[in-house]
Formats: structure tokens, C-alpha cells, sequence
């Protein structure tokens, strides 16, 4: 009973978060989603264990056709893909996602085929027609035993190109225990499969850990957002809400065109629109738009544009121009020691992260390096 609890709620957590992570402008993101996507797939994949422990398929069991999937080729593809777009700061990359899924799909027609025989009773296969599946199966575990381990550690070369340190520290973290949880389910399969060992107990253990999994992603999510920190300045941040006064933040009457009222938090790394402006930097590359300034920032964020300004002065210790360039500088310096753009000129990648100019760009680089691009 408690087992069973604990596996709804986590269900049920992972279902929210993924949603929330969907839906919320502090979350909303090309890399984020693929991370709600991941969510999503545990929630099932326990959804399925909880139907087992249940005998749902007992009493349904054209619901076996969903438990029958495996679920678990999305795990690592999503993971993946959620750190390929993170570390993908450019927004430029050429590789395809939709290959990701190609195991997940194999997996998922061959095992319906199957399940129209022995679960629908549909038609039933001859001796050829089995003899075609048991091969085909066999790719599938082929498959399961490369697939799957192949992208987690792959992920892990991948995770050296990000530049926030306590970014990387929380990811590489995700990545490892998502990937322990891929290969204990793996081995596991595989010790029941060809040794016929009883594994349904450390099946139970698996799904607890993707328990925690999901519980801990959502503490991380709470931790670096910092959404217990003020739920009604995070409420009205959400909603831009700016008619709304509360309590406990300060409001201060604009004039002319600024924003009508305007939150004041205390002015850290942690302020509220400091931490969208990083997020809409870092992960929707807002740097690239070469028309880009204080007044569109300050229309992103609901403030005004000097508010802008006196964030990034007190925060960074720079001026708005230069926290915006030292992205494009950075992304540059990524296309410049990346194969795919080599066939791009410097001019082309500075113009491609925002620059209007070679003279800016030239300029600017040598400020945040201390060097020109063709040094």
C-alpha cells in the first residue's frame, strides 16, 4: 500500500512538473521541453508498474498493449535531446532529432504487431510469419543493449560545452542518475530474459529510484528557480500582473511610458527579471537578434528600460551592451571551434551572433577577450 502511494504521487509530481516546465514562461525553453517530455515518459513507465501491481491488465487487458511498449527507448533519446539543445547555444546545429526515435518506433510497431496476435487475437502468425518476428526481435534487443547506453554516455561529452558552472553541476548530476536508472532496468531485463531469473522485486527497487528521480528533478527545479523563494512575486512575474500590489514588495508609480507599476526586489543574482533576462539570453539566444536593446529587453521583462540598465550594472558590474555582447562573443567563439561551421568566415559567425558589423564585432570581441577573432 505505501509502495503503491508512493509511486502515485510520484506519478502524479512528475505529470505536474512536466506541465509546469511546459507552460511557464520561467521554464519555457527548446531544451526544457524535451525535459517535461522526459518526466512524462517515467510517469508512465511507473504508470504501467502501478497497473501491474494492481492486476489492472488482469481485467483489462487490451491495456497491454501501452505496457507492452517500450517506454524506456524515450528516456534516453529525451535526455539527450534536452542536453544537445542546452549545450547548443548557437541554435545552428544540422544533426536531426527525429533519429533519436527510430529505436522507439521500431520497438513500439513491432511490438503491436505481436500484441494483435496474442493479446486481440486479431490473426495468428505461421510458422514463417513467427520465425520473421523472432529475428525481428532480436534486432529490437540489439537495439535495447547499444541504444540505450550509447546516448547517455555520449550526452557526457556534450555537457563540457556548457558554460554555467552550477548549470553543468546539476545536469551532469541528472544525466548520471537517469543513466543508472537505464542501466539498472537494462541489466535487469536482460538477467530475466536470457538467465530467467524472477526480477519482478528488482523491478520494484527500479521504479522507486525513478521515484526519487522524479522528486529530486522537482527539487532542483524549486531550488534553481527559486519558486518558494516569493510565490506572489513569482505569480505576478508569471501572469505580468503588474496592476496587482502585494505586501511584501515594493511599488513604485512610473511616469510617461515606463511600465505602470514596477516590483523593486533587492537587486542580485537572484532578482527575479535578472534571472529571466539570463534565461532568455542563455536559452532562447536572444543576443542573435542584431535590432536588440534595452527597450525590447524591457518590454520582455514588464519593467522599465532603465530598470534594465541598473540590473545589469549592479549585478554583472557591466553595461547593457557589453552583458549582451560577451554572449555573442561566446557564441562565436563556439562556431569557431566547431567543425560543422567551418566554413563559415569570422565575419559571418559574428554577424550570425548579433553583431551588425565587423568593426563592432572586432571591437567587442577584443574587449571580452583581449584578443581579435583571427588571433
Amino acid at each position: 500500500m505505501i509502495y503503491t502511494t508512493l509511486l502515485n504521487i510520484a506519478i502524479f509530481q512528475g505529470i505536474v512538473l512536466g506541465l509546469v516546465i511546459l507552460k511557464s514562461s520561467l521554464f519555457t525553453s527548446h531544451s526544457n521541453k524535451y525535459l517535461a517530455y522526459l518526466l512524462f515518459t517515467l510517469s508512465i513507465k511507473l504508470l504501467t508498474h502501478v497497473f501491474e501491481i494492481q492486476q489492472v491488465f488482469t481485467s483489462y487487458p487490451l491495456l497491454r498493449f501501452v505496457d507492452n511498449i517500450e517506454w524506456v527507448f524515450l528516456i534516453p533519446a529525451f535526455l539527450f535531446l534536452f542536453i544537445k539543445n542546452k549545450t547548443d547555444h548557437t541554435g545552428k546545429s544540422k544533426l536531426k532529432d527525429y533519429w533519436c526515435f527510430i529505436p522507439f518506433v521500431y520497438s513500439a510497431i513491432l511490438n503491436i504487431i505481436n500484441d494483435l496476435d496474442h493479446i486481440a487475437g486479431i490473426y495468428n502468425f505461421p510458422d514463417a510469419g513467427l520465425a520473421i518476428i523472432n529475428a525481428l526481435g532480436l534486432f529490437h534487443l540489439v537495439l535495447a543493449v547499444t541504444f540505450i547506453p550509447f546516448l547517455p554516455l555520449y550526452s557526457y561529452f556534450m555537457i563540457r560545452h556548457l558554460k554555467d558552472s552550477q548549470e553543468k553541476k546539476w545536469i551532469f548530476t541528472l544525466l548520471t542518475i537517469v543513466s543508472l536508472l537505464l542501466f539498472a532496468w537494462l541489466i535487469t531485463a536482460l538477467a530475466g530474459l536470457l538467465l530467467n531469473y524472477d526480477i519482478s522485486s528488482t523491478m520494484s527497487a527500479v521504479a522507486l529510484f525513478a521515484t526519487f528521480i522524479i522528486h529530486w528533478t522537482a527539487y532542483i527545479g524549486i531550488y534553481k528557480y527559486k519558486l518558494a523563494k516569493n510565490k506572489e512575486a513569482i505569480y505576478n512575474f508569471l501572469n505580468q500582473d503588474s496592476a496587482i500590489l502585494y505586501p511584501n514588495l515594493q511599488t513604485v508609480q512610473k511616469n510617461g511610458n515606463d511600465t505602470p507599476h514596477e516590483h523593486k526586489e533587492s537587486i542580485t543574482a537572484d532578482n527575479l527579471y535578472f534571472q529571466k533576462l539570463e534565461f532568455l539570453c542563455k536559452d532562447q539566444h536572444i543576443y542573435t537578434d542584431s535590432t536588440l536593446n534595452r527597450e525590447k529587453v524591457a518590454e520582455k521583462l514588464g519593467i522599465s528600460a532603465g530598470y534594465v540598465s541598473q540590473i545589469v550594472n549592479t549585478v554583472t558590474g557591466d553595461n547593457f551592451a557589453h552583458y549582451i555582447n560577451q554572449y555573442r562573443v561566446e557564441a562565436v567563439k563556439e562556431m569557431m571551434s566547431d567543425p560543422e561551421y567551418a566554413h563559415y568566415t569570422l565575419l559571418t559567425m559574428g554577424l550570425e551572433s548579433g553583431f551588425t558589423s565587423k568593426t563592432t564585432f572586432y571591437n567587442a570581441f577584443k574587449k571580452v577577450t583581449g584578443k581579435t577573432p583571427n588571433a
